[in-house]
């Protein structure tokens, strides 16, 4: 049996999944969580073999939950779930060490398809999201300034942002300069705005 843990916020989603994965005979699902926190505690406890989350759900989100899966669980393969994906959150899933990426508009049997195809090693990656990120330019953002933009995205003041990325004022100042450049944007917020549709935060 392949042991799968599900975690979405939405609950109705979640549990329309689960009912989806238990018409499969050799899937099981021994945990749902409705966040990335209790989604890591249940994956401690249950040791999936496959974890099937959700892109955007209560911290930590699908891609961070792929990294701490990483280290927490280094057998559990991750399938990520979204509504609307951008290129950039699967090359960001990719890195983050994801080995699947489905649209949640995917038809019914996918699921359990990709969940088996990971977990005999194999990857996934939707197809037409696939060809939309071959097609799409690379972020034009260093590591640095997109972290920079993420902590200013709720409006943080730049003494904040200097003090949680250990940098000068002057510095953070530089970088948002750059990320308002590069992306073609008016303000910050117009910043925020372009690299978030494009996947890039």
């Amino acid at each position: 049996m392949i042991r799968v843990l599900l975690a979405d916020d939405e609950e109705l989603i979640r549990q329309a999944l689960a009912a989806l994965l238990a018409l499969e005979p050799d899937i099981e699902v021994v945990a749902q969580a409705p966040d990335g926190r209790t989604a890591l505690d249940a994956a401690r406890a249950h040791r999936p073999d496959v974890a099937v989350v959700d892109l955007e759900m209560p911290p930590p989100g699908g891609i961070d939950l792929a990294v701490e899966l990483g280290r927490a669980l280094p057998g559990c393969a991750v399938v990520i779930l979204t509504g609307h994906g951008r290129p950039g959150h699967l090359r960001r899933a990719l890195a983050a060490g994801a080995r699947g990426f489905l649209a949640k508009g995917a038809p019914g049997g996918a699921l359990a398809d990709v969940v088996r195809r990971v977990h005999s090693g194999a990857r996934y990656v939707d197809p037409a999201l696939a060809a939309e990120a071959l097609s799409q330019p690379e972020c034009p953002l260093t590591p640095r300034e997109l972290e920079t933009l993420r902590l200013a995205e709720y409006g943080t003041p730049v003494a904040v942002i200097a003090r949680r990325t250990h940098l000068a004022a002057g510095t953070v100042r530089n970088h948002l300069a750059a990320c308002v450049q590069k992306l073609g944007a008016g303000d910050r917020a117009e910043a925020v705005r372009i690299a978030r549709a494009a996947g890039w935060l």
